[in-house]
């Protein structure tokens, strides 16, 4: 099973850049398509975007299309997300797991790691 930590969060302005990692302890990393998601405050926790397991497919929520960029090492057992043009909505807590497919956008995995907080000020 993947065992994630999340890393890479931080305080930035809008307009900014961050970019987060996401390493897992588990040996199969490489084995699963993998995703991000997001809770803001007070709000459901939202898919953002995914990569197959050969990091050959991509899928992004609408919301982040065209400034986020994922991305994996499998060699490293590591997943990236690549941040630009934040927007203060952008701020969240940001946790990554297994999807049930690439272009399913649902976890695979009920158990999620602490995450890392990313905040946009205006």
């Amino acid at each position: 099973q993947v065992q994630p930590v999340e890393s890479g969060g931080g305080l930035v302005k809008s307009g900014g850049s961050l970019r987060l990692s996401c390493t897992s302890s588990g040996r199969t990393f490489g084995s699963y398509s993998m995703g991000w998601f997001r809770q803001a405050p007070g709000k459901e926790r939202e898919f953002v975007a995914a990569i197959r397991w050969s990091g050959g497919s991509t899928d992004y929520a609408d919301s982040v299309k065209g400034r986020f960029t994922i991305s994996r090492d499998n060699a490293k057992n590591t997943m990236y997300l690549e941040m630009n043009s934040l927007k203060s909505e952008d701020t969240a807590v940001y946790y990554c797991n297994a999807v049930t497919g690439v272009f399913t956008r649902k976890p695979l995995f009920g158990s999620w790691g602490q995450g890392t907080q990313v905040t946009v000020s205006s």
